[in-house]
């Protein structure tokens, strides 16, 4: 879905809304940014960690997917994630010691996939919906409404919050 011809657009998408198609230009931005900042490296360098504390580059792609999971299930299905989602994308939403401990060993295709799959799902999602749907509240962080317009704001914006440290630690790990 990315067209590489209108990549520094923020425009229409054929078969969108016009917001939402505003909302997808961007999420393709970053993500498009996020691929030329993981591209080529090894399982190594997909590990690698600054130090104890610190999430590997693998760790912050799976926590993409994650966030980008929970948010569909929360603003189209109206719900939590169920025991069995989180043991699926837990380890990737908290990251710390539990994501540390098990989100490594992959291959960048690993990681790309579940970005891709989880993309797609998020494309066909929103073209079940209209502009209106964007503005749509509910109760959010600290007891404040939001509408799902700033949670999908949220979920690009954290992708690019955490490109930064992809960013960082390539350098770190190719030195």
């Amino acid at each position: 879905m990315i067209d590489m011809e209108q990549i520094y657009l923020i425009t229409d998408i054929p078969g969108y809304t016009p917001e939402i198609s505003r909302l997808l230009s961007m999420m393709n931005y970053a993500r498009h940014t996020t691929l030329q900042a993981v591209a080529g490296l090894t399982v190594e360098q997909l590990d690698y960690l600054l130090n104890s504390e610190s999430n590997s580059i693998g760790a912050l792609l799976s926590h993409y997917a994650a966030v980008e999971y929970a948010y569909q299930v929360a603003t189209f299905e109206g719900r939590d994630l169920s025991e069995e989602e989180l043991t699926i994308w837990g380890p990737a939403l908290s990251l710390g010691d539990e994501g540390r401990a098990m989100i490594k060993g992959n291959d960048l295709n690993y990681y790309l996939d579940r970005l891709n799959e989880v993309r797609e799902r998020t494309y066909a999602l929103f073209a079940t919906v209209d502009d209106d749907w964007l503005y749509t509240e509910e109760e959010f962080w600290h007891h404040k409404q939001a509408n799902y317009y700033f949670m999908w704001f949220h979920v690009f914006e954290d992708e690019i919050n955490h490109r930064g440290q992809i960013r960082l630690i390539r350098k770190r790990a190719l030195a």
